[in-house]
Order: C-alpha cells, then sequence, then structure tokens
C-alpha cells in the first residue's frame, strides 16, 4: 500500500455501522450471523467486517473458525442459501475478514429467530429486523413469472384516496379506514407497491404508504 493512503478496511470502519455495513468482534453462532447474511441479501447488499468491534477497534480474527462459521450460517441456516464473497485484510499484524454479499435476485432469505423459527429480516439502518409481511408478499411477487392483476374499484378507489389524502399513511390506519380483512389489505398493497402504484417506506416501527408520483415530495 501506498504511503499515506488509507487502508480500504480503515476507510470502511471510518463509515460506522450503517445499513450496507455491519462489525463483529467474532462468530460464535452460525444462526446469529445467518441473519445478518440474510438482511443484508434481503434488502440491499452489504458487508460484514469480522474482527472489529463495534467501536470500530480492530481486534482481528484468531482463527479459521471464522471462515468455517460464516460457510456454514450461510450454506446451512439461510433458505434459500445466501452467496457471499470473503477476503482477508492483515493491519498492523491483525486479520479482518471483509464479507460480501451482493442484493438477492431471489428474495426472501430466511434464517433462524431466537427460537430457531425462520424468518425474513430486513436491513434498516444498522439493525437487522423483522420482515413485515407486505414486504414478503412484494418479494415473492416480484420473483414471481405471474402477472399482477389490479381491477380499479370502489376499494382501490378508497385506498388510494386516503393514501393520497394522508401523504404518508402506516398499515394501521389503513386498517381502520378500509373495510378489508388483514390479509386481504396486505394482498392489495402488495399489489399496488409492485405495480409501482403507490410507494413503501420502511421505518422502525411501522410501514408507511405513498402515492409513487409523491417519491419525491
Amino acid at each position: 500500500m501506498q504511503k499515506g493512503k488509507i487502508h480500504p478496511i480503515k476507510q470502511l470502519i471510518s463509515q460506522g455501522e450503517h445499513v450496507h455495513l455491519d462489525f463483529k468482534f467474532e462468530i460464535s453462532d452460525a444462526p446469529k450471523i445467518a441473519r445478518s447474511l440474510s438482511a443484508f441479501a434481503n434488502t440491499e447488499g452489504g458487508k460484514l467486517l469480522v474482527g472489529v468491534k463495534d467501536n470500530g477497534t480492530i481486534a482481528g480474527i484468531s482463527s479459521e473458525e471464522e471462515h468455517f462459521m460464516i460457510d456454514q450460517a450461510a450454506k446451512l441456516y439461510c433458505h434459500p442459501e445466501v452467496e457471499f464473497k470473503s477476503k482477508e485484510w492483515v493491519i498492523a499484524g491483525k486479520k479482518v475478514l471483509e464479507i460480501t454479499v451482493p442484493k438477492s435476485e431471489f428474495p426472501p432469505h430466511r434464517a433462524p429467530d431466537m427460537q430457531g423459527n425462520y424468518k425474513a429480516y430486513y436491513r434498516l439502518a444498522d439493525q437487522n429486523v423483522l420482515a413485515h409481511g407486505i414486504q414478503i408478499k412484494v418479494w415473492k411477487k416480484l420473483t414471481d413469472e405471474t402477472a399482477v392483476v389490479i381491477v380499479y374499484n370502489e376499494v382501490v378507489k378508497t385506498v388510494l384516496s386516503v393514501i393520497e389524502q394522508q401523504t404518508r399513511v402506516n398499515f394501521e390506519t389503513l386498517r381502520t379506514m378500509i373495510n378489508l380483512s388483514k390479509h386481504n389489505l396486505e394482498e392489495l398493497l402488495s399489489d399496488l407497491v409492485v405495480m409501482q402504484v403507490i410507494s413503501m417506506k420502511i421505518t422502525e416501527n411501522q410501514l408507511l404508504f405513498y402515492l409513487a408520483s409523491d417519491e419525491t415530495k
């Protein structure tokens, strides 16, 4: 590396953890790391830096066990398997493992929760969060070869009218204002998202819906 040039790993660390970057001091739990791998794959992809503490301190990995655990997490605990690339760096005599996960073309990938139940996760800021049922439906419909057809009836008209009037409306509010079951409303909203009639924003506590034409507002 040229004198004065900042090491690529140090450049990444300087960003801090965010939606595309996560630090791991060590890998000791394959199911837990599977949640991170699947969340990156389900969202926009990202990187894991193994051997780096949460505060950005480079601790280094101690053995080849880290490689093995990540491989096991991706192959055995991610359904379907998550693809990744790995690269090992040495900084001041300490090894850092860089794991790059691309955005998946076939989400959702699921990983076991604390009870061993397989769930779909989504990357939000620097956290892995459970994906909402509507997001899962959107993923499935985007990868399904079956065309989505929407009949512009009174229900659809009402839903769009409420969203337009509210500018940003969450799912719970829509449920109280629209005479549809939870399942049917989820199906309709996911259809509208896939058809790019409405857009969906995921926040820490809720899903917000707005007209796709308001994307830049």
